[in-house]
């Protein structure tokens, strides 16, 4: 292979190209797994029988009266299974099980001629309960030692030492919530099994090599024996990694047991109710300061939610502790992680994968002590901020951290901070009941997966004799671009326009062992797959022309469709040309592609090593208003500078920055997951499980201003074409909302003064903080107290309550 980050003359990489399907999606002629069910004949419908405890065994299980009804075909259950009865890579998540963890856990399914009868059936179920206590919240889990799974520990220098000698010494905590996907299109499996009894899924999932697997486990057989394919997903965000699996799952078993195509696709409520979501975390923390404000120590101990099963709490927590230090240099640090178990839907991947839960808490904690330090709050974190020559607390060298320091100054001036702040100053004095306040925070977040593994991905490149070219690769399309990109990529490596290249739907018979597409690394892994498939395909092509062009294969140059050597001005093939000779020469016209990412090393039993290719870094500038009266807030403008190495597609770059953010403003601000957390008989039950009750951002929540700018002279050697991820780092833009919303809460009070502030930070919480900040006595469950218990100058009002 050639240099990855090296392009051509002319890339077509890096040019501003709409995504692929954009026409197909805005006319509605954009196929999803569901849109199959009508090209299909004799389908059946599945539907869950949800089971109405968050704890309970399942003492009885009676069909009969579903089976006995109109339309009602088969109930599935776990009699049923001829594999595993498992749809987990852990071994902890029984497909059908015997003793129900969450409320409305599925513990059987119907299939029905329509969905209507299926639905029927499954009211019609008679189930019998044992109720058992529960655990619903994680101060609850803590309190009865409810954990699972490993418990790391990230570690560097002494820390206890280095807070007893800290001039300034604080310690504090937070609980945040977690996040609900809330993808447009809804988890969907189309299953059935051909003539020669192979079993064929289309499921709408991020990781098609892992449902095949899962599929597979399920019914007994081998994995060749199981095709999934994903056309395209309305929307994945992570919660669409581990948790398609069983749904698949389901409607294969079904295909298998009746022999006719079966379809599961889940309404709002049901895909609310079942699925997983982002986990919520508890951080207890202590942190130590010198005297000019630079972090000396930090002792933590994050615990996450990980409900009722294992799925991907691991690695999310993990990234979680290798990303508590965000930007900024730790000198000494011991931070403890642990999962809790509690009866709740088994939470997994999100978009940030762990990485927003650690960096919130950094964050949180430099908030909350800049005023305690009688320090500008962006002062304090560009002071802290990491410098080249440092490495993380597990050991990773910080490339180009020089580039924090640049974007920092360039997102200030930008946004013409300066004097905006005298603006907001002015403005606040005017203002007794409405505070303004702007704040700047920044990014650093580490790209590859967590298992080192993962970071490998293969292609399949197939050029016909007319010149046109089908790609096939591993990753899956979300929306987010990823099939734009390798279309830009394999039409850069040969050289022709980007119509001749066509992307084909996803599936496991064409590559095989594929990892999800996740972890922001898709582009990078899948791209230099494809890079690598088509320059095999090249430099044969390049031989051909060489005997034309009576020149060296090296000298042999591909671009805009044409084929021609090099200082070349009057002599050229064309590019389908050339292909037709090279079929009659018996020249091989596809390859197969392969990249792994190098570099890479990760001790995850010591939680030390080098276990990301580079770091994508990004600062944000934030202004709101909020009113006094009802803590509601305007997000008035957003700046934003954010490196993405060399965009392989600057218009899907630039859309992925913005909806990365929103989704992190939403995260931070709006979408608020509650649970019935009583003791009556719907204990366990989401409260939040439609559009009209879990509060989503939308246009209202937008910034009325928004400028986002690509870091430039930003290529990132050993990326394909010097790009960089932009999948994730993005959202964590969105803490300079959080945080301007402190400092307004902050500025109607005497300054100088902690701001607690919970997350979400709705209205109501900003409404408490709000209260609080004028010596009111504090109402909201806002972060714990933080309280100073070292040397050093005094604020003028310390908090007095231990934390």
């Amino acid at each position: 292979m050639k240099s990855l980050a090296d392009r051509p003359v002319n890339p077509v990489v890096g040019v501003p190209v709409p995504h692929e399907s954009a026409t197909l999606h805005v006319t509605g002629t954009a196929l999803y797994t569901d849109d199959l069910v009508v090209r299909n004949q004799d389908v059946l419908h599945a539907w869950p029988v949800q089971a109405p405890h968050a704890h309970a065994r399942v003492t009885s299980l009676d069909s009969t009266p579903a089976l006995q009804l109109p339309g009602v075909v088969r109930v599935l259950t776990a009699a049923d299974v001829p594999g595993l009865n498992d749809s987990g890579t852990k071994h902890d998540e029984p497909l059908f099980p015997g003793e129900v963890m969450y409320y409305g856990h599925a513990v059987c399914w119907v299939l029905g001629e329509t969905l209507e009868s299926a639905r029927l059936g499954a009211e019609a179920v008679r189930v019998g309960y044992e109720p058992l206590p529960s655990l619903l919240t994680l101060t609850e889990a803590i309190e009865a030692g409810s954990f699972q799974g490993h418990q790391p520990t990230v570690s560097r220098g002494d820390a206890d030492a280095a807070l007893a000698g800290a001039a300034h010494r604080f310690s504090g905590g937070i609980e945040f919530g977690g996040q609900e996907h809330f993808y447009l299109e809804t988890h969907a499996s189309l299953a059935y099994v051909d003539e020669g009894g192979q079993v064929f899924v289309h499921s709408s999932t991020q990781h098609p090599s892992e449902t095949q697997e899962i599929v597979a486990q399920v019914l007994g057989l081998r994995s060749h024996e199981v095709t999934v394919q994903c056309l395209r997903m309305g929307g994945g965000f992570g919660g669409k990694e581990m948790q398609p699996h069983g749904f698949a799952a389901v409607a294969a078993l079904g295909a298998v047991l009746t022999g006719r195509p079966v379809r599961l696709r889940l309404n709002r409520t049901q895909d609310i109710t079942l699925s997983g979501k982002r986990h919520p975390f508890h951080a207890r923390w202590e942190a130590g300061f010198d005297g000019e404000g630079r972090l000396q120590a930090l002792k933590a101990t994050l615990t996450s939610d990980g409900g009722w099963s294992l799925d991907l709490s691991e690695p999310v927590l993990a990234r979680a502790l290798c990303h508590i230090d965000n930007a900024y240099w730790i000198p000494n640090v011991h931070v403890h992680g642990r999962i809790a178990k509690t009866n709740k839907t088994s939470q997994t991947a999100f978009r940030g994968f762990g990485g927003p839960q650690g960096m919130l808490v950094i964050e949180d904690l430099l908030g909350r002590c800049a005023p305690l330090l009688g320090m500008d709050p962006a002062e304090l974190r560009r002071r802290n901020f990491y410098r080249p020559g440092q490495s993380t607390p597990y050991g990773q060298p910080v490339r180009h951290a020089e580039r924090l320091h640049t974007i920092w100054q360039q997102v200030l001036e930008r946004a013409d901070v300066e004097r905006r702040r005298e603006q907001i100053a002015a403005f606040n004095a005017a203002h007794p009941h409405t505070r303004r306040a702007l704040a700047v925070t920044p990014v650093k977040f580490g790209i590859s997966f967590n298992l080192t593994a993962f970071n490998q991905a293969g292609a399949l490149v197939h050029v016909y004799k007319d010149g046109s070219i089908l790609v096939n690769h591993g990753g899956t399309e979300m929306g987010q671009g990823l099939h734009t990109k390798m279309r830009q990529v394999a039409a850069t490596a040969l050289g022709v326009p980007l119509d001749f290249i066509r992307l084909a739907p996803t599936r496991t018979d064409k590559v095989p062992n594929t990892s999800a597409t996740a972890a922001s690394s898709s582009a990078d892994l899948n791209g230099g797959a494809v890079k690598d498939a088509c320059e095999q395909i090249s430099a044969r092509l390049a031989e051909v022309a060489a005997r034309q062009l009576n020149i060296h294969p090296d000298d042999v140059r591909f671009a805009n469709g044409t084929v021609t050597g090099l200082g070349f001005h009057d002599r050229d093939i064309a590019f389908a040309d050339l292909v037709n000779d090279a079929y009659f020469q018996r020249v091989p016209l596809w390859a197969a592609g392969y990249y792994r990412t190098e570099g890479l090393h990760w001790d995850g039993a010591r939680m030390q090593g080098e276990p990301f290719k580079y770091f994508s870094y990004g600062a944000a500038v934030s202004e709101v208003e909020v009113d006094a009266f009802t803590g509601a807030y305007r997000l008035l403008r957003t700046d934003i500078i954010h490196d993405v190495g060399d965009s392989l597609s600057p218009l899907i770059d630039i859309g992925q920055i913005e909806g990365g953010f929103i989704q992190g403003v939403g995260w931070l601000t709006l979408e608020d997951l509650r649970w019935d957390v009583s003791d009556g008989q719907h204990r366990g039950r989401l409260a939040t499980q439609s559009a009209s009750t879990y509060k989503l951002p939308s246009f209202s929540e937008m910034p009325e201003e928004f400028n986002v700018h690509l870091f430039e002279q930003a290529t990132e050697s050993g990326v394909v074409y010097g790009s960089k991820a932009v999948g994730e780092p993005p959202l964590m833009l969105a803490f300079s909302v959080r945080e301007a919303l402190r400092q307004a809460v902050a500025a109607f009070g005497p300054g100088n003064r902690e701001v607690r502030l919970a997350s979400p930070a709705t209205p109501e919480a900003v409404f408490w903080a709000v209260q609080e900040a004028r010596g009111k006595p504090p109402a909201s469950p806002a972060a714990d107290t933080t309280v100073q218990v070292g040397a050093g100058s005094a604020p003028p009002q310390a908090p007095t309550a231990a934390g």
